[in-house]
């Protein structure tokens, strides 16, 4: 069964790329490289053995995806990653965000709306959810007003799919998940920002490394124990899984509703400081940074309700802070020697 993974050589389209392989799938995968390296297929390949197909192609351009369907018309299921996620540069070019989240997602979904049938797994986002009144978030928290324009093209992407389900044979689930750090046991892959990171732990293990001179903590004066953001820290690899077991969910057609939404969290929120002396402690590096005034467009806190991923799904994060924080340091380790 051949799988289209868009944007499958960034971040948390490789890793899922390597659990559908793992799994028998066949993968396609489409990048346009613009937050990505070519160099990520021979990693996918030296965990599962198998180079997975390549295309690159930018969604943005309605002819390319319409191409790309006509060679590859056996797609049976999609998971759509391809979006640009930074949520301080949406502030800052929110035009960048509405034409690289919203047009591609259009094209894709005029392609799957002509098949009889097709199965789409959504890469959304816990800022759907703006700041929510009430942790942990559960998928029936109400939708507030987006903080930053990446926030509202996934607000609109979502209403987007929901829409065009009503009409037409395209099965979806919403995948709303929330901060994904880490990196594959193997150090064959891992997270690879271009440019300054707009991350929290990229950013931590580039300055533990020495690239950067002092991580920037954005705010301490939130309503938190210790004045720092709080979020939820997944591991990348269960992020993955959870990718896969969806898109069974959709192949076996145990879904209930033509769309179905869940949270995939660990159901235990973080904060910034927390995470910096973890890191300190699970790495034995002193880490320097310095607090900064608050950055636009983030929340005080947010953190998974997972009882539905867990009972619905039957998925469950099984990997801790402390091992996506060492996998995250081994990787950023191997690619500087690399360099």
């Amino acid at each position: 069964m051949k799988i289209l993974v868009t944007g499958g050589l960034g971040f948390i389209g490789s890793h899922t790329v390597v659990e559908l392989q793992n799994e028998g799938f066949e993968v396609v995968i489409v990048d346009n490289l613009s937050n990505s390296s070519v160099d990520v297929l021979q990693g996918i390949e030296n965990i599962t053995g198998k180079k997975p197909e390549f295309e690159n192609l930018d969604l943005r351009e309605k002819q390319s995806v319409q191409d790309f369907f006509k060679k590859y018309n056996d797609v049976s299921g999609v998971i759509h990653f391809a979006a640009s996620k930074a949520v301080g540069e949406s502030v800052e070019n929110p035009l960048l965000y509405y034409e690289n989240n919203i047009n591609s997602l259009v094209y894709l979904l005029q392609e799957l709306q002509r098949k009889n049938e097709s199965s789409l797994i959504f890469s959304s986002s816990c800022t759907v959810f703006g700041q929510a009144e009430i942790m942990p978030i559960t998928e029936n928290a109400p939708v507030q007003k987006a903080m930053s324009p990446y926030g509202n093209t996934k607000q609109i992407g979502e209403e987007i799919i929901i829409d065009v389900s009503r009409v037409s044979s395209i099965n979806a689930i919403l995948l709303r998940y929330f901060n994904p750090i880490g990196a594959h046991e193997s150090a064959e892959i891992g997270e690879l920002p271009l440019g300054v990171p707009q991350n929290l732990v990229p950013f931590i293990t580039q300055t533990a490394v020495g690239l950067r001179k002092e991580l920037s903590v954005f705010g301490n004066d939130y309503p938190t124990p210790d004045g720092t953001a709080i979020r939820d820290y997944i591991h990348v690899v269960d992020l993955a899984k959870a990718h896969v077991i969806a898109l069974k969910r959709l192949i076996e057609k145990k879904n209930i509703e033509r769309v179905e939404t869940f949270n995939i969290g660990t159901g235990k929120g973080s904060s910034v400081l927390e995470v910096i002396q973890s890191f300190q402690k699970v790495t034995n590096h002193k880490l320097p940074y310095k607090i900064v005034g608050r950055r636009d467009g983030d929340v005080v806190e947010a953190y998974a309700d997972t009882q539905k991923a867990n009972e619905i799904l039957g998925w469950k994060a099984k990997l801790t802070l402390e091992d996506a924080l060492s996998s995250a340091w081994k990787w950023e380790q191997k690619i500087r020697k690399v360099q």
